[in-house]
């Protein structure tokens, strides 16, 4: 009986280790993808951004929301130009085959031609598809600089 229990709490233990490296990785994916995301919108790289985006990705702007053909051409334009993001700090919340990446960050960007400057929390949702992640949700919220996100 004992050594049944030893035995049973071994395994819980290295299942729990496996568990937690596991999610360690799928979380430095995904910041990695976030950040590989941002250069590909500051490049106007639509051929990537077109990979990553999710065929009913929704982008949530301060003047608007729409989809990922619209956001697409609005890059591509330079309709906005995501010139730099300037990321502070991330979050990551993994749940199934759901990713959450909170952002906090300074976005300097050219808006219909005029330059901004702007703070933000963007919230960047991803879902993962056979062996790749896709972006299926991005908002952008304008906070003030004290602003913290909860780790």
């Amino acid at each position: 009986m004992m050594k049944r229990s030893i035995f049973s709490l071994l395994l819980l233990v290295v299942i729990s280790a496996c568990a937690y490296a596991q999610n360690n990785d799928t979380e430095k994916t995904i910041k990695e993808l976030s950040k590989a995301k941002w250069q590909w919108m500051a490049d106007k790289n639509v051929d990537k951004l077109a990979q990553l985006f999710h065929d009913k990705a929704k982008f949530v702007h301060m003047s608007g929301t729409w989809k990922k053909d619209e956001e697409l051409e609005i890059i591509k334009t330079g309709s906005i130009w995501y010139k730099n993001a300037d990321v502070k700090d991330v979050a990551v919340e993994i749940v199934d085959g759901t990713a959450v990446v909170w952002s906090r960050l300074k976005l300097t960007a050219v808006v219909r031609g005029a330059d901004a400057i702007t703070e933000f929390t963007v919230t960047e949702v991803y879902t993962k598809q056979k062996k790749d992640w896709k972006l299926l949700a991005l908002t952008f919220s304008s906070v003030r600089d004290t602003h913290v996100i909860k780790h």
